[in-house]
């Protein structure tokens, strides 16, 4: 199949750094190459890919200072990827709903949205009601629930290279927490569960500038703590050997989490989770396997305690059977075909063939 990716250009492709939605991107386009399909990524020109590179714009815009419009870059894509779009099979948006206006209009060629992000806002209500034709893929069962009326065509998990992060059968001595930090991740609850278990914690997280003074007011009088250990944002490079050699990931999010990556990276390296319950915890986290869920602080810090009851083995085998990227590339194969299909029989006039 002729397949264009539209990713946010806020990140590149994989990101250097931090950034869920554009690694998730570059594994299903270098799955899809993998699996024979003729992919072309729209997306910043310092994305790395396997398939053919549409550079929007020279660099990711979050590290491009000199870029003060974002919107702008995105509407350039937009324009590139509606000129061009008989070329393609089916288009897959990456982009949230910034698209929705022109993509009703792509009634010649088929396209599907993955949304990404949190759905739990009374402001998308009106504008899911209004594009219920457009079809859309949760990335969780419970990414759905705000927005029961949306066109869903599929739940689709993320998934990983399965080489991408290597196993690690020892547990180490310190728990981990890897991410970002604002108000819904939590970072406060994982610093007191670390504290009241007497185990070292190490933060691996991003500070954005929207959550700047959540940081310095909240988080940082916390950090003086001797078994609080923040290292800041790390890249991909890093990511294998911060959670490998973790005794487990903290988890303890306070918001309706749409997925979570940092959870199956996790599996993938064996490492077992502590997750408070909320969005898509359940679906990844199978409770007394692969970690455990709570839903309170008193069952978190008992939790990490009983710790070392959770096989690492048991861990990288849920990721092996669930979250692997050819998983996820082979479902989203599928449901172009579908959705190619339905594209090319409403073209066909009524009383033809």
């Amino acid at each position: 199949m002729r397949i264009a990716q539209i990713a946010p250009l806020s990140e590149s492709v994989p990101p250097k750094l931090y950034g869920g939605t554009e690694r998730v991107v570059s594994f299903l386009t270098d799955e899809l190459v993998r699996l024979g399909h003729a992919v072309t990524l729209f997306a910043s020109g310092d994305s790395r890919t396997t398939a053919t590179l549409v550079a929007v714009c020279d660099e990711a815009l979050r590290l491009n200072t000199s870029c003060r419009d974002h919107l702008a870059p995105h509407v350039l894509m937009l324009e590139q990827v509606a000129q061009r779009a008989d070329e393609f099979d089916i288009i897959h948006f990456h982009i949230a709903q910034l698209h929705f206006p022109i993509a009703r209009r792509l009634r010649h060629v088929a396209h599907v949205t993955t949304l990404h992000g949190r759905l739990d806002l009374d402001e998308l209500r009106p504008l899911y009601h209004e594009f219920t034709d457009v079809p859309v893929v949760s990335i969780s069962d419970a990414q759905r629930e705000p927005l029961p009326d949306a066109g869903w065509v599929a739940t689709i998990h993320h998934g990983l290279p399965p080489e991408l992060l290597t196993y690690h059968p020892k547990p180490g001595a310190y728990l981990a927490f890897l991410g970002r930090i604002s108000p819904e991740k939590r970072v406060d609850r994982a610093i007191a569960i670390a504290v009241a278990s007497g185990t070292r914690l190490r933060i691996a997280a991003k500070v954005d500038p929207a959550d700047r003074d959540y940081f310095e007011r909240d988080i940082r009088p916390l950090l003086a703590n001797p078994l609080v250990e923040f290292i800041g944002e790390i890249g991909e490079g890093d990511k294998g050997a911060f959670l490998g050699g973790a005794k487990a990931l903290l988890f303890p999010i306070d918001w309706p989490e749409p997925f979570g990556l940092v959870m199956i990276e996790a599996l993938a390296c064996g490492v077992p989770i502590v997750a408070f319950a909320g969005g898509s915890v359940r679906e990844v986290i199978d409770h007394g396997v692969t970690g455990y869920v709570v839903d309170s602080l008193d069952e978190a810090i008992e939790a990490t305690r009983h710790i070392a009851n959770i096989e690492r083995r048991a861990c990288r085998a849920a990721f092996e059977r669930r979250f692997t990227a050819d998983r996820m590339a082979s479902q989203y194969a599928q449901l172009y075909h579908q959705l190619v299909a339905t594209t090319t029989t409403n073209l066909v006039p009524s009383g033809r063939v």
